[in-house]
Order: C-alpha cells, then sequence, then structure tokens
C-alpha cells in the first residue's frame, strides 16, 4: 500500500526525552502500512543512535539515518524529505509529541481540502504556542485571512510533490530561524493551506531542564541577521502594501517589540538587552516602513517608536511601568441550567495589585513619534485602550492541565465603566457568560478554566479565581453529553476547575444518607445532589454482596436542585445481606453510594453501606467530619 505520511525526526542527543516522542508515533491510528518514521541522527553522542537502530531492527516502518553532526536541524530534515516516500511529510522534533490521531486527521484534512500544507492544531506544555490560529477549523487559510504568519515553527505536514516542484529545503549549517524561511515560503508558495483546528495534533514540550535549542540564549548579530533572511523571503513573494506590512509585523511584534516588554526584558543581563535592542533598531531602520508598526496595539507601538527612535533607557523605564500590569477575572454565578455549566465572571486589568483606573481625557490621536517620557506613554495608551473598549473581548477556554489542549468556550460579554471613586476616573470591567457544553468537551481529565482578554495592546491570560471565601458557588457534578463533570475549586487558590470522567468519590454523593432513599413496591428511588438535563439520563445500578454482582437498569431524571434515581429490583433473584450500591455512569464507571441495601424475606430496606458505620463515627470528631456533617446537612436541604 502506498505510503501516506513519512514523519521525519531530526535527532540531537536527547536522552530519554526521545522515549514519549517514540511512543506516540509508534501507536498512531494511521494503519502501520500507510505511514514511515524516518530518524535523523545528527551526531548524537548519548547513545541515541544505538537506541534508534534497534528500533528499526524491530519494527520495519522506522528507518535511521546517521551523519556528523552539522550544527542544527535543516540539513537533517532535508535528508529525510529527500529519504521521505509518504504523499505527505511531518515535521516533528525529537523532543515534542503527536495526539494520537494526528497523522490519520491530518493526511484525510489534507486530501479532503487538496491542500500543499496542513496546519494542526498545538498544545503547549510550558511553551507558548499559537491561540487565534487554532479557533476553528480553516479549509483554505492565507496569510490574508487567517493569522498563519503566528505559526512559523516547521511542525506541520507538507505535500511531498509541492516541496519538489518548488525546490524548498531548509537552509542548512549552525543558524537560527531556519524554519521561518522555509515556513514563509511555504505559505507564500501553497495553492491551498489547511489548519485542523479541533483536534490537537502536536504537543510543543518544555523540557524539564529547559535545554530545548529554542531555550537558548541566542547571538545578537547572528539570530537577526537570520531573521533579515525571511523577510527577504516576504519581499521576494509579495509586492509592498498591506500585506507585506501585515506579514512584517510578526518580526517587529513577535521577535523584537515582545523581548523589549516588562519581565521579558527586565529578567534578560543588562549587557544582553542592550545588544539585543541595537540589533533591533538596525533591523527596524533598515526594513520596515511607517505602515509597519501601526497595525500594532497601543503597547507595542510605544516600544516599536522607541526602538525605531534608538531610546533604549525610555524602553527600559516603559517596561519596568508594564511589569506591573496584570489580568484579574472573579468568578459570578457559577450554575448548571439543563445540560450545561453557566460561568459568570469579570475581568480587569490591574496596576500594581489595584485596579487599572481611566480617564475620560480627550480624543486618541495615532501615535506619532515616540512619547516625551513615561507618563506621556501611559497617557496615550489609556486614551487608545479607552478608545477601543468598545471592540474588547474576553474569552473562556478550558485548559488540560496534563498535556496543555485548550479549547474556547462561548461567552457573552457585556462592557462597563465603573466609576472608580477619584473624581471623573473610571475602570474598564469586562462582564461574561460563558457556557460549557459537556458534549463538547475534548476528553477526559482535569481542565482549568482559563480567562484571555485582548485590550489595551495586551493580550493576558489569567486562572478565573479566586472565588469568594464566603457564598461561594458550589455546583453540583453533572451526567450529561455522556460524560460525568465535577465543577470545583482549586486548593489553595480557590480556581474554577472540570474534573472530567476522572472523579469517582469526590462527586459528592457521599453526603447522602438512608433518609435521601426508599424502596417501594420493588422500586428504589434515591435522591442524589447530582445534575442531569431534562431529559433525564440512562444510567445503571450495581449491588453487590459477597462476590456475587447484579447490574440492573436505572434512571435518572431532574429532581429539584438534584435528580432522582429510579431502579426496579429484581428482589426475587437477591439472597439476603447487605447489598452495596453503585451508580454506572458514562466511561463505564461505576461511583460507589454510601448507601445500601438490606434484604431478607419478602422485602429490602436502605441501610448505610456496609463497613462504614465505624469510620462514619471516627470521622465525626475530625474536621473532615465536621466538613461531612456540614455536606449532609446541605444535602438534606434540597431533598425532596
Amino acid at each position: 500500500m502506498p505510503v501516506k505520511v513519512s514523519v521525519v525526526v531530526p535527532v540531537y542527543n536527547p536522552g530519554a526525552h526521545i522515549e514519549e516522542c517514540v511512543a506516540s508515533l509508534l501507536r498512531q491510528s494511521l494503519p502501520p502500512d500507510e505511514y514511515e518514521v524516518i530518524f535523523v541522527d545528527d551526531g548524537s553522542t548519548d547513545g541515541t543512535g544505538e537506541r534508534l537502530d534497534e528500533l528499526a531492527a524491530a519494527d520495519p516502518q522506522v528507518r535511521v539515518f546517521h551523519q556528523e553532526n552539522s550544527g542544527w536541524s535543516g540539513r537533517p530534515r532535508n535528508v529525510g524529505i529527500a529519504a521521505a516516500r509518504g504523499t505527505y511529510v511531518m515535521f516533528v522534533d525529537n523532543d515534542d509529541h503527536l495526539g494520537d490521531e494526528a497523522l490519520e486527521r491530518m493526511y484525510a484534512y489534507g486530501t479532503a481540502h487538496d491542500a500543499d500544507v496542513v496546519v494542526g492544531k498545538m498544545a503547549g506544555r510550558g511553551r507558548g504556542v499559537p491561540v487565534e490560529l487554532f479557533r476553528r477549523d480553516r479549509p483554505r487559510a492565507t496569510v490574508a485571512n487567517a493569522p498563519l504568519i503566528d505559526s512559523l515553527t516547521p511542525h506541520k505536514m507538507f505535500r511531498r510533490a509541492f516541496l519538489d516542484a518548488t525546490g524548498l529545503r531548509f537552509p542548512e549549517g549552525r543558524r537560527r530561524l531556519e524554519d521561518h524561511v522555509f515556513v514563509t515560503e511555504a505559505y507564500l508558495r501553497a495553492g491551498n493551506i489547511a489548519v485542523l483546528g479541533d483536534y490537537v495534533c502536536y504537543y510543543h514540550v518544555r523540557r524539564d531542564d529547559s535545554s530545548n535549542a529554542g531555550f537558548q540564549r541566542i547571538d545578537p548579530v547572528g539570530y537577526f541577521k537570520n531573521l533579515r533572511e525571511a523577510l527577504d523571503v516576504v519581499e521576494r513573494y509579495t509586492e509592498p502594501g498591506p500585506l507585506r506590512d501585515r506579514l512584517f509585523r510578526r518580526w517587529l511584534r513577535v521577535e523584537m517589540v515582545e523581548r523589549m516588554r516588562g519581565r521579558r526584558l527586565l529578567d534578560l543581563p543588562p549587557d544582553h538587552r542592550r545588544e539585543l535592542f541595537t540589533q533591533m533598531h538596525e533591523v527596524v531602520v533598515e526594513r520596515f516602513g511607517p505602515g509597519v508598526a501601526a497595525g500594532l496595539q497601543p503597547t507595542q507601538q510605544v516600544v516599536a517608536a522607541l526602538i525605531a527612535a534608538d531610546r533604549y533607557d525610555a524602553v527600559e523605564e516603559f517596561a519596568g511601568w508594564e511589569a506591573g500590569v496584570a489580568l484579574t477575572a472573579l468568578p459570578g454565578r457559577v450554575a448548571w441550567e439543563d445540560g450545561v455549566l453557566r460561568v459568570g465572571f469579570t475581568a480587569e486589568y490591574t496596576v500594581a495589585g489595584a485596579p487599572m483606573t481611566f480617564s475620560p481625557g480627550s480624543a486618541p490621536t495615532p501615535l506619532d513619534g515616540p512619547p516625551e517620557d513615561l507618563a506621556a506613554a501611559v497617557e496615550w495608551v489609556g486614551a487608545d485602550t479607552v478608545a477601543r473598549f468598545g471592540q474588547a473581548d474576553a474569552d473562556l477556554l478550558l485548559r488540560e492541565r496534563a498535556g496543555g489542549a485548550q479549547y474556547f468556550q462561548p461567552v457573552e460579554v457585556t462592557r462597563e465603566r465603573v466609576p472608580a471613586g477619584d473624581g471623573d476616573r473610571f475602570r474598564l470591567v469586562l462582564r461574561a457568560r460563558a457556557t460549557i457544553d459537556p458534549a463538547e468537551l475534548a476528553g477526559a481529565g482535569l481542565w482549568d478554566a482559563v480567562v484571555r482578554v485582548k485590550l489595551g495592546g495586551w493580550t493576558k491570560e489569567c486562572r478565573l479565581g479566586p472565588a469568594p471565601g464566603t457564598d461561594r458557588p458550589a455546583p453540583f457534578a453533572a451526567l450529561s453529553g455522556g460524560r460525568t463533570v465535577l465543577p470545583y475549586w482549586t486548593s489553595p487558590h480557590a480556581c474554577l476547575a472540570l474534573d472530567v470522567d476522572r472523579a469517582t468519590r469526590r462527586v459528592g454523593l457521599g453526603t447522602l444518607t438512608p433518609d435521601d432513599a426508599d424502596v417501594t413496591d420493588g422500586r428504589l428511588r434515591v435522591r442524589l445532589p447530582l445534575h442531569v438535563p431534562g431529559g433525564g439520563v440512562e444510567a445503571s445500578l450495581r449491588l453487590e454482596v459477597s462476590g456475587t454482582r447484579r447490574d440492573v437498569p436505572a434512571v435518572l431524571s431532574p429532581h429539584g436542585p438534584g435528580a432522582l434515581l429510579l431502579a426496579d429490583l429484581p428482589l426475587d433473584g437477591l439472597r439476603g445481606g447487605r447489598w452495596r450500591l453503585a451508580l454506572g455512569v458514562p466511561g463505564p464507571r461505576f461511583l460507589p453510594l454510601p448507601v445500601g441495601l438490606r434484604v431478607r424475606a419478602g422485602g429490602a430496606r436502605v441501610v448505610r453501606a456496609p463497613g462504614r458505620g465505624p469510620l462514619r463515627r471516627r470521622l465525626r470528631a475530625t474536621a473532615l467530619g465536621r466538613t461531612a456533617a456540614r455536606l449532609r446537612a446541605r444535602a438534606r436541604a434540597w431533598r425532596g
């Protein structure tokens, strides 16, 4: 069968870090005879070459090439391209790994849309990755209609025939930004680019020792020399005008302005940051016209103007002010409504821990040259921020704690000017209401709620919290959309998180007592602190005693703020004794209930679960026991 995808992995002294990469490549959902893995060992000295040879000897879909160290990843990737037999070539770094269905999904998406380049959704583990690009699927993306230029790493799928027809290869040798040169040209020459945003294909991982090549200190002179080569590609394939300015803006913003802001600048050694600034100034004056910086956000425009004017001391002073700017997001109402979780919150910026305030001032004007001093810069940023407030947005993302995958949730936003209490100054507050649908959640795990705000030239994120110490929202767990979802507040920071399809004893069912259940005419009724949607949920009930197990159908339906469990008991088939009960939920998993059944001739009655009495008595004397007692009291309050 023809090879669909060739995965090319440049390798240099990864040590044990390569194991997760190897495992992810070998467990791909694409059939083994439909893809190949090509490791190009660039002169490793840590035993990796021998490890890869053993792997290739045991697995025919793996090939290994060895070469003397070339100094960077360009040559190994080119060797991989030359050896590739697949319709598409996928580049993976030896520190990173793929989602299990990445190759299958990206290949299918690329062929369905006749794409020369397929960009799969990325997740960062300790590393930044593009966010806006993957907000949705983009079957026909270009640098003009999508933020493709934000993603210049090579971790994408390229049609082999396209690479050959264009002669596109990576620059080789000891150099930086070879991926910028390669990917930028691919974007500008591709017939079509398809962006897959609904599945995490690539996990970009920062090593525990931060020894990834991208985290090493750069040589400013060599770095910006290589950056100019990426700009040369843009000039070669675009005409002067708005599109070229927009593309150039990416390098001004990411490689220059962002390096000169806040703590990122101030945490660098003084001599290094001055040398970086000098090289940036030369590139800005040499290559960028006024239209490049004009499209930046307000704070970015200030820094860009100061770089162009060669005012390093002013850049450092502005960075000191920006280092105190942060985002706060406080939760409001968090409650289930017919199977979806509604999450209310407010978000605003703070400076040095206090809410950022603004004055009505005058209408903003375009930035004409660098601000005179820090006060003028702050005033101009404030006026521009107020003017743009009508377009400000707040997003809620769910971010998977272990892998870093993140997904946008639907959000409705209102914008308010709140008096600050001092004269005519006011705060800019975003009030939002997000909707989380369990049926749309990406998978099991622990998911943190993250608020993301774009305003005033900042794109800032923070966890949603802390929740108030009193009157803290306390929604039940829910069975909805085929998932078991437990909203909870983290400890000690009280930020919102979701436990999806993992929790068993923590879902709040431990508050049940025999008073919450009864058996009438062979039918068990249990009132549960659990949310279910209006149509109810089919479940099961497990009964166990002394090695005997019986599963019977059950139905969960809304009952007040909680749910009512109904199950017909097969009393004629149950022998006498105390039976443990567990609720069967999607997964499939069973949640143990703290109540059981005492079955005797002629009927059954609800009792405490076997073996729990002595433990409960011991707990009553502890702080945990007092907390459990409060939960039980709360449960009795909603019991119907």
